[in-house]
């Protein structure tokens, strides 16, 4: 009986209109209108655990910034699982029997689009990469593997019958682009591990839905269309290849994905307020026990953006400093953006994280001495997905449908426009008060010009100076 469920959620496609309505679920989504969830997907959205998300806002701190940036996690995850099952039917309707694909493949697919986010923690990516490096010593933690034990997790509380063949290969899909991914060790059907989480070349569903969504909540423009790749994309060796006319599209991709990090997620005020939040949930995390959660699945779902309103609103004096800090915000009293300083290409091989102890050990002189908890610093990568690699270099392509070989395209082959080096390395320093502002700007001048010699300039004014008339 263990598969049942499952069963009945492959056999849909195969009945009739009547059925399929009975038993399945349509919802409209803003990105890709009507999306059609089966039974099996259903038994996982009807779960607390999973309606956990729509208390997750996609971007965390940003809709402070960009009002319309209020989608949530959920509706993201809905898109994944469609884009997932429109890219797997895609495939199976052009290669299908040469590919051996099943429906028990293409369940699999979708559940694993469904559920890739739902071990996200608080404020996005702000609470893997901003709060939890401060507390745990080094230790690592990420929200796929999270996601991995969440799955579990769901299964057993829920008792939701499922194939163990399928819950396992959902599993490994998730984690399938992480360190721990086990998709390289996979014997047949690699391809479809790379559909949710590409780790061979960056290239996903995940991404096409977030790029599209993001840009359109955020009032920003996307020229990329990924229907274009559905259309052309192509398993060969064991691997999703693209029409070799398709490049450019690519390349689109990657570079709107960076644009968005540069315009939107890394803005300075976005920054700030991260920041704010970072240091408010470390003052707290003592008394609510953040950090006591996020091993056990039982507890972590309970952790999501409403934890700032519980600061906020609770009395108890040990949260008084972080009160105070959310308080600042609602207020729009800021730590104050200072300088940015983007590294030299030839020191990013040697670059280490820049600490406000450098910034302030770089005064000069003044009226002010800085302290230590003056400054906070926020060092920002920005690439196409791998770092100083261009990941374009990575995909595989056939020329047209005749073709049996598959092979990458060298960059100076398509334009001489594409980018020599793919990666930003930003430094942002702020000021925690504003009458310090002019002396941590001073002291992160003198620290580019020991360290780099020169000084950041903004259309040849010094930005200090223009930061002192906002």
């Amino acid at each position: 009986m263990g598969d049942i469920i499952a069963d009945e959620a492959l056999q849909l496609y195969n009945r009739d209109s009547s059925d399929c309505r009975r038993h399945c679920k349509n919802v409209k989504d803003n990105v890709h209108g009507l999306i059609l969830l089966d039974p099996l997907a259903l038994k996982f959205i009807d779960t607390e655990q999973f309606q956990r998300l729509r208390d997750l806002k996609q971007l965390g701190v940003t809709h402070l910034v960009f009002p319309g940036a209020v989608h949530s996690r959920f509706e993201h995850s809905l898109g994944v699982y469609h884009l997932a099952g429109a890219a797997v039917n895609e495939l199976k309707r052009y290669q299908g029997s040469e590919l051996g694909i099943e429906t028990f493949d293409m369940q699999a697919v979708k559940l694993a689009g469904l559920l890739h986010d739902v071990g996200h923690g608080p404020f996005s990516h702000m609470f893997e990469s901003g709060f939890l490096p401060k507390v745990l010593g080094g230790a690592k933690w990420s929200h796929e593997d999270m996601s991995y034990r969440l799955v579990d997790y769901i299964v057993d509380e829920h008792n939701i019958e499922m194939d163990d063949g399928m819950l396992k290969k959902v599993k490994e899909m998730i984690v399938a682009s992480t360190e721990h991914g086990s998709a390289d060790s996979v014997k047949e059907k690699r391809f479809l591990y790379d559909i949710v989480a590409n780790g061979r070349n960056s290239i996903d569903v995940d991404k096409f839905d977030y790029i599209v969504r993001d840009s359109r909540a955020c009032g920003l423009g996307c020229s990329f269309e990924f229907e274009r790749l559905f259309q052309t994309m192509r398993v060969m060796d064991d691997e999703i290849c693209y029409r070799a006319k398709e490049y450019l599209t690519i390349s689109k991709m990657f570079n709107t994905r960076a644009d968005l990090h540069r315009t939107v997620y890394t803005h300075s005020k976005v920054k700030a307020i991260e920041l704010m939040v970072v240091d408010a949930l470390l003052k707290a995390n003592n008394h609510l026990q953040i950090t006591s959660k996020i091993h056990d699945p039982a507890e972590f779902w309970k952790l999501d953006d409403t934890i700032i309103k519980r600061i906020e609103i609770d009395p108890h004096p040990a949260l008084k400093e972080s009160r105070d800090l959310i308080s600042r915000i609602r207020r729009r009293d800021l730590y104050q953006f200072c300088n940015e300083f983007t590294v030299p290409r030839d020191e990013l091989e040697h670059f280490r994280d820049i600490t406000a102890k450098d910034i302030i050990c770089s005064q000069v002189s003044g009226g002010v001495t800085l302290q230590e908890d003056d400054v906070v610093v926020s060092n920002t990568k920005i690439d196409l997905t791998r770092g100083k690699i261009n990941p374009l270099g990575s995909i595989k392509f056939f020329q047209d449908y005749d073709s049996d070989k598959s092979f990458t395209i060298g960059d100076g082959s398509i334009s001489q426009l594409l980018p020599s080096c793919c990666l930003d390395r930003i430094v942002k320093v702020y000021a925690k008060k504003p009458e310090l502002v002019a002396a941590v700007s001073d002291a992160f001048e003198n620290f580019q010009e020991q360290k780099y010699g020169r000084k950041t300039q903004v259309h040849g004014t010094p930005q200090k100076k223009k930061q002192r008339k906002l």
